[in-house]
């Protein structure tokens, strides 16, 4: 069972400071800023056979994980722009895993989604480097058990998932020793 909790989540469990710094919001930033970058230079040289590896038993392949990390911050970015632009909105939740067995995500070019990290990737680090500090402290409100997530936690969040998909996929690499 701790094997599997390991490949489930090699980095651990997203734990928010109960103060979030703007160290921390900077740390949070260079990592969605670094994301695509990092993504891409790490599966350019995987195969068709490798994409669609399970990054575990019973796990998403490669290829899913790319495509969820593009739709996932696609849906974070809007989460951004609503709870900078409403009053506590409630948003909107969506099925992550029946999304994952849709077609463009279970073939599609993993180029398109890399793409598209890229230039969401652009747009939510350049917003989040020109707001206020009292922006950070806006929110909406999630629908899974009414929970109020500040526009600080999202950042977290999400800078948490890009490292826990990218350590997904380079933990597998590592362990089939696909790259030298």
């Amino acid at each position: 069972m701790e094997e599997l909790e390991k490949l489930k989540y090699p980095i651990g469990h997203f734990e928010c400071p109960k103060e979030i710094s703007k160290e921390d919001i900077d740390r949070w930033i260079s990592v969605l800023d670094n994301l695509p970058k990092n993504l891409h230079e790490l599966v350019k040289d995987l195969n068709e056979q490798q994409l669609d590896t399970p990054y575990r038993d019973g796990g998403w392949t490669v290829r899913q994980v790319i495509h969820h990390l593009a739709d996932s911050h696609h849906h974070s970015y809007t989460r951004f722009k609503w709870a900078l632009t409403e009053n506590r909105p409630l948003i909107k939740a969506y099925e992550e895993k029946d999304w994952s067995n849709l077609t463009d995500a279970k073939s599609a070019p993993i180029a398109l989604s890399l793409n598209y990290l890229t230039a969401i990737h652009a747009k939510l680090v350049y917003m989040l480097t020109h707001i206020s500090s009292l922006d950070y402290q806006k929110s909406y409100i999630h629908p899974d058990g009414n929970m109020n997530v500040s526009v600080a936690e999202n950042l977290g969040k999400y800078a948490w998932h890009s490292n826990h998909h990218y350590a997904h996929i380079k933990n597998l690499i590592d362990r089939k020793k696909w790259i030298d």
